[in-house]
């Protein structure tokens, strides 16, 4: 939702530059506007477009408009054809100089971090849903019943499971999910790292809220060149053809959306940076979760105190005295209460992805 607020709020901020400053051609221009900020969102969102692709799309659609009001301007627009012409011939021509070129270079490096960004957000949410949702083996359960309910059968309702026990227990439940644990942590590096590189000069929201200066040193280039680029104009596609009809004036709300894209005043808390580097810092604390998952639960909610009599699975005792297994699936061939039978092809997908977002 930040996200799409933040390509709407860029996008007004464009319209309202032709509003504002280039009001005959405001309803044409805005047309493209939406055109190209549609581009940037399926871009962020996922879509295999391209970057350098929809920003010429944006420059070229837009030469043909800024012709007719601006190097020549005319009673009536140029006929479709010679606009076709013109939108062809605007890469030769360069009308707005280097201006398409930086616009690239500042979507291209702002856009694709923020793109790789919420690509991997969705993974988290598939990691976190999946190990949530995981279907234990039957030599699971069975060590868990005979940990947690078979002293209830003998009367000694509180008891609680020695520690190495708990441990052996959880550990071999969670096997599993703990070879999550490496790749979870290099996920989380990743994204600390990707979330810095998204700051300073290609910040996405400083690229995206600044793109309406950019139109501007553009529309001034064509303006101050404008008898050349009319000369030129004149050799590639002829003197210019006219249709019969003028296009409308300016019909864009400047009030519509206002409301929503308060949060996104400079002096905010609440702008797109601040928000990463809160959730990133929230993210950082469960850097080792899927590690130290069986630990958490025997010593926080499970196990009996150190020094108190126990349960070992067969009797209290004062302690536990069969070897305690550590964590992942390697270890567990040692583990006298649980086996494990291999690798969870479910764990391993999830795994598979992990590595794939972090090289990406």
């Amino acid at each position: 939702e930040t996200f799409e607020t933040l390509i709407r709020l860029a996008e007004n901020y464009t319209s309202m530059l032709f509003c504002n400053a280039y009001r005959n051609m405001a309803a044409e221009a805005t047309t493209h506007v939406q055109e190209f900020f549609t581009d940037v969102g399926l871009f962020i969102f996922g879509t295999d477009v391209s970057t350098e692709e929809f920003v010429n799309r944006f420059f070229d659609t837009l030469f043909p408009v800024v012709y007719n009001h601006v190097i020549n301007p005319g009673p009536t627009d140029v006929s479709l054809e010679y606009a076709e012409c013109l939108r062809t011939a605007r890469r030769d021509i360069r009308p707005f100089g280097n201006v398409p070129k930086k616009a690239i270079g500042q979507m291209g490096r702002s856009l694709l971090p923020s793109r790789t960004f919420l690509q991997a957000l969705n993974l988290g949410i598939e990691v976190i849903n999946t190990t949530d949702h995981l279907h234990f083996s039957k030599d699971c359960s069975r060590a868990l019943l005979r940990m947690l309910y078979c002293p209830h059968c003998q009367g000694l309702t509180l008891s609680k499971p020695c520690m190495g026990y708990c441990l052996n227990v959880i550990r071999g439940c969670l096997a599993n999910v703990a070879e999550v644990d490496r790749h979870w942590q290099g996920y989380i590096q990743s994204m600390e790292e990707l979330s810095r590189a998204m700051g300073g000069t290609y910040d996405m929201e400083h690229v995206l809220l600044n793109f309406h200066s950019l139109v501007n040193d553009a529309l001034v280039q064509a303006r101050v060149n404008g008898p050349q680029l009319s000369e030129q104009v004149n050799k590639v596609c002829g003197p210019p053809v006219r249709k019969p009809t003028q296009s409308p004036g300016c019909s864009f709300d400047q009030n519509k959306d206002n409301q929503g894209l308060k949060m996104f005043s400079r002096d905010s808390e609440e702008t797109l940076t601040n928000r990463r580097k809160e959730f990133i810092s929230h993210l950082r604390l469960y850097r080792a979760f899927y590690g130290g998952l069986a630990d958490q639960l025997c010593s926080n909610e499970l196990a009996a105190a150190d020094g108190l009599p126990c349960w070992n699975g067969e009797d209290v005792v004062r302690s536990y005295t069969h070897r305690v297994v550590g964590s992942g699936i390697k270890a567990q061939s040692a583990n006298p209460e649980v086996k494990v039978k291999g690798t969870d092809p479910v764990i391993s997908q999830i795994i598979d992805k992990l590595k794939h977002v972090i090289q990406v």
